[in-house]
Order: structure tokens, then sequence, then C-alpha cells
């Protein structure tokens, strides 16, 4: 291995048949929820699944939808280039987890609202609901074309598959389960897929395992390369990835995902109670641990195979995000199917995110945009559901091509994209802990919050950090041994590099960027964006005579919410049990969960 061949290899029948059925089984669901409920469904049933489903099937729903296939590919490529400090990155799901259960969650349900945004104009005014909807719309379509055009740009170098051809199928597939079967069949085939993942995973994990004599030699190898870099505590802010920006910055980041992002929040408010809404939080963060678990692994896989010859340096890949596909394609040509099992696993990632976007898309346009200003019956709503699902549908397609003409700008979209989050849970998070906070506050936090996000982002790609603040770790090709002579000179010292927008412009500025300006780490430009918009919407407020504001009391967070107030009365009422002295107060209802409010069981 480790570059002795440049012809990684390719598909054979096997490999095609795998690929193949993934996206088959994927829209036989679809048919199959459109056919079960037919003439049976309203559009709060298409788009939200009724509010019947329970934990379990929710929470693989919200971990394969998290698992990209973005992250598929980067997270092992992340730790191939920087090390396993990326590891971190459970601490800040364990974090997000806890406290969006204790303080968005009861707020959700008690309010029974389909749309994270109806919150904003109920707490706040039209606006403000108005352009959290639109900042939504705008984050996930760009999202959604990214997650479909670079897995398919990274397969097009490595193996035969036509890109646009693999872009057009994965839109499609998508599209099609999405309109036939509304939300259900988008959960029950992200269960099926969270499967493929987990075998492609698998696949790839153990086969370099064998190949390279077993753990512990992947292990040493890391030592001795340097990828076991878990002793960085430095606070430095514009420091990339050390203990402090990955375990709380990404906090944040994971904290706007799970409690304003109308992809997850969906999740919740599709479940028959909090309590199961809850639960299924939980075992998505199991989830999420496990998979990051075995993607720092494979990259520690990558790096023993290729500590020797590195592809990305020898110019074998383009981009380092094509390192897995070529691992795959290098050691496992040999095992018919079993290439087809990991880009099916692949696929699926992006089937997952793509058809989650459609839905959510779907949602916040039809609760906040057409619903508030029509009359339409239930049948036409649920046309309109329909519609909307295939419109959105085609703009994922669309913006992956986009994407494909963004050169080095697309990893800029995808930083921008993240940055909508850190002024949305800012304005959530002032409505939710402050009572006295009014209108101009709310809107004012959004927009204060969002031009500092974005301003960030965008400045964080136009002034990219330098290698003291990323520290790349040292990679080699003085291991390689190629057969094939005619594509590159290898007595040089340095490949040649083709300019993009990106590397012409940081040339350009670099004496005022070292001068003047250096980015933060991109994991607290959420942070950042949502404390301006606390910080501002507290000063608006006051200026503006917020104090006398009275707000009602469902729009905030109160103490019966937590679970913490539960387990008090708990120990307390056992206390006193014990001491003789009875509470009278009767908890029993309470810890088993409220039951949404929007869900009711017409057979009773």
């Amino acid at each position: 291995m480790s570059g002795d061949s440049q012809v990684a290899g390719s598909f054979v029948t096997a490999d095609y048949v795998v690929f193949a059925l993934t996206l088959v089984v994927s829209a036989a669901v679809g048919f199959y929820f459109a056919w079960a409920s037919r003439g049976q469904q309203s559009s709060r049933d298409f788009l939200t699944a009724g509010r019947k489903l329970t934990a379990l099937p929710v929470s693989m729903s919200m971990t394969t939808t998290y698992m990209s296939s973005i992250t598929v590919l980067s997270n092992p490529a992340e730790v191939y280039r920087f090390g396993a400090i990326f590891a971190y990155l459970c601490v800040s799901y364990v974090l997000s987890t806890v406290v969006v259960s204790e303080v968005f969650l009861p707020i959700y349900y008690r309010l029974g609202i389909n749309s994270i945004y109806e919150y904003l104009e109920l707490r706040f005014n039209k606006a403000t609901r108005l352009l959290g909807t639109v900042l939504c719309i705008l984050n996930i379509t760009l999202f959604s074309g990214i997650v479909i055009y670079g897995p398919a740009l990274a397969f097009s170098q490595i193996v035969d598959l036509d890109l646009w051809g693999g872009i057009f199928l994965t839109g499609i597939v998508c599209t099609l389960y999405c309109t036939l079967g509304g939300l259900k069949a988008v959960v029950w085939t992200d269960v099926f897929q969270l499967g493929i993942m987990l075998a492609g995973y698998l696949a790839v994990i153990i086969k370099a395992v064998i190949l390279q004599g077993g753990v512990p030699t992947i292990i040493s190898d890391a030592q001795q390369g340097g990828r076991l870099n878990f002793i960085d505590f430095d606070i430095n802010p514009l420091r990339r990835h050390t203990f402090w920006t990955i375990a709380f910055g990404a906090t944040f980041n994971w904290i706007a995902v799970n409690g304003t992002n109308q992809t997850m929040v969906q999740r919740f408010i599709c479940c028959k109670s909090i309590t199961h809404a809850r639960v299924a939080l939980y075992i998505n963060m199991l989830g999420l641990c496990t998979f990051l678990t075995g993607s720092v692994f494979a990259g520690l896989c990558l790096y023993s195979v290729y500590r020797d010859c590195d592809p990305w340096t020898a110019g074998l890949i383009s981009a380092p995000d094509q390192l897995m596909p070529y691992l795959v394609m290098d050691i496992m040509t040999g095992y018919p199917g079993l290439p087809g099992l990991f880009f099916a696993a692949v696929c699926s990632g992006s089937l997952s995110t793509v058809s989650s976007s459609i839905n959510a898309l779907a949602v916040v346009t039809l609760e906040d945009m057409i619903k508030p200003y029509t009359n339409m019956s239930e049948k036409y709503l649920l046309w309109m559901s329909k519609g909307l699902s295939v419109f959105y549908g085609v703009i994922c397609i669309s913006m992956a091509g986009l994407a494909s003409g963004l050169g080095g700008m697309m990893q800029a979209g995808a930083t921008i994209s993240s940055a909508f989050g850190g002024p949305l849970i800012g304005a959530v998070t002032l409505g939710i802990l402050c009572p006295f906070a009014n209108s101009k506050g709310g809107f004012s936090s959004l927009v204060s919050g969002l031009l500092v996000s974005c301003g960030l982002s965008i400045a964080s790609v136009i002034y990219p950090p330098p290698p003291a603040m990323t520290r790349p770790l040292s990679l080699t090709i003085d291991g390689c041994n190629f057969t094939a002579t005619d594509s590159l000179n290898w007595t040089s010292t340095a490949l040649p590099t083709q300019p993009t927008f990106i590397t012409a412009t940081t040339a350009t500025l670099q004496p005022l960027q070292a001068d003047y300006w250096q980015a933060p780490s991109y994991l607290y430009i959420g942070i950042i964006g949502a404390a301006t918009s606390v910080i501002v919407g507290l000063i608006v407020t006051l200026l503006t005579g917020g104090l006398g504001t009275r707000v009602e009391s469902r729009l905030t967070l109160l103490k019966e919410d937590t679970t913490l107030y539960h387990i008090f009365t708990f120990i307390k009422d056992r206390v006193m049990r014990r001491a003789g002295k009875p509470d009278l107060m009767e908890y029993g209802d309470e810890k088993a969960g409220n039951t949404n409010p929007s869900f009711f069981d017409t057979n009773l």
C-alpha cells in the first residue's frame, strides 16, 4: 500500500449492486409509507409524523442526520492531518445535550409548535420570525448543496463514477421518498441508512487493522507521528483546535444545532411526549460519541497506512477529503462489494442529511410563510407540503451546482452557513431566559448577532489562520515507491499548487493580516454571535423601556420544566416520608413527562 501504485482501483459489478440496493431500499421506504397512509394523511401527519413516534427510531434518525457524508469523509482526514485531539468533541456532545434537554425542549412541548420560528413570533414579533425563517432556508439549502456535491466530487476523482450523475441520483432519490412518505419515510429510511453507515465504516477499519498487524501497531504509529496530541490546554482563542475550543467552543455550535435548527427540532416535536424526546436526545448523544470514536480511529488507521507516503502531498489526490475513498480503493479492491458498501455508507450520509433538510424546509415554509397568510383546506395544505418537498429537492440539487462553481469559496460558504446558528441561539436564549426582553430587543439581537457572526466567517476565509495557529502535523513522501513515472517529477521537493481565489486574496492581504487581524478559531464564531445577540438585545431592551415588559410564563423557562427540580422534589418527598411528614404534592405525572399538547388520541 502506502503509495506503491498510482491507480487505486475501480468498481466491479458487486460494488455497483451494493450501491444500487441502498438507493432502491431508500426509495422503497417512501413508496411504502405513501401506500400505507393513502387517503389518511393531513399536512401535520405528513410533516411531523402525527407526533406519534417513539424515542428509539427518532434518536437513530438524529444520529444519521448529524453524521452527514461530509463528516464521514472529513473527520478521519482531520485526525490524519491535525491529530486525535478532535475526540474532545464528545465533551461538547454531552454538554449541549444537557442544555437542550433542560432549557429548550420544555418550551417547545408546552407551546406545541411545528416550527421553531413560531416561538420567535410568540415571544417577540412577526418580523423576528420571518428573519429567522429566511436565515433557516439560506442555511439549510446551502449546506445541503455542499453535502450533495462534496462526496460526489471526491468519488468522481477516485473511482469511475460520473460526478453529475451522482449528484442528480442522490437528489432525486431524496426528493422521491420525502415527497411520497413525509417525515415517517425520512425517519425510517434514516434507521436503515444508519446500519449501512456503521457497516461501511467498520469494514474499512477492520481491514486496515488486519493490514497493519493489529490495533497496537496503529496506536504506536500514531504516537510516533504525534497524532495522539490530547495534551493541549492553550487558551489562545486564535488556535484552531485546543481542548477549550473543541470542548467548549463546539458546545455552543451543537446547542445551536440541537436547539434552533429546524432539522433537529422537528425530530423532537414528532415524539409523542417530552420524555420520549429527552430519551431520544440522550441516545443520540451516545450514537454521536460512538461515531466520533470510530471516525477518530479511522483517521489513525489512515495515518498508519500512509505514514511514509502521503497521497495528498504526493499529488495522488487533490483534497484531504479524498483520503478515505482513496484508502478504500487501495486496500479493499480485492474484496468485491466492500468498496461499494463504503461508498453506500457515504451516500447514506448524504441521503439522510438532505432528506431531513427537505422536510424541515417544507415545514418552515408552510408554517411561517403560507399558513399565516392563507386559509387553505387540509387537503390543499397536504398537496402544498408535497409540492414544497419537490421544490426544495430541486433547490438542493441546484445549490450543488452552485457549489461546483465556487472553487475555493466552497469552504467559505460552509463556514458562513454554520455561523447562522450563533445569532439564532442568542435570540431564542434571550427570549427563554430573560422575561423582560421586548420585541425591539429580540429583533435587534438577531440582526446584530447575524452581522457579527457572518462578518467573522467571511474574515476567517479572507484571512485564514497561519500554520502557527492551525499546527498541521508532518506528512512525508519519503517512502513512496511509484511504478508509474509519467505523472510527477519526484525529484522536486515542492509540488505545484493551483491558484484559487482564497490563495490569491490571502497572498495579497497577508501583510494586513499579520499586522492587524487574525481570525479566531472557527469554533468560537458561534459563541461570539450568540453573545453579541444577547448583549445587544439586553441593551436595546433597557433603552426602550423593556424592564416593564410582562410576558406569558409559558414562553419562558420555569423551574418545574427542569429535570433537576423533579429530582429535588423526589428526594425531598422521600426524606419527609422517612421523617414521618409526608409531602402531599403529587409529582408522579410530572416525572413521567408532559404529553405533547398537539397530540390528541381521537379514539378516546
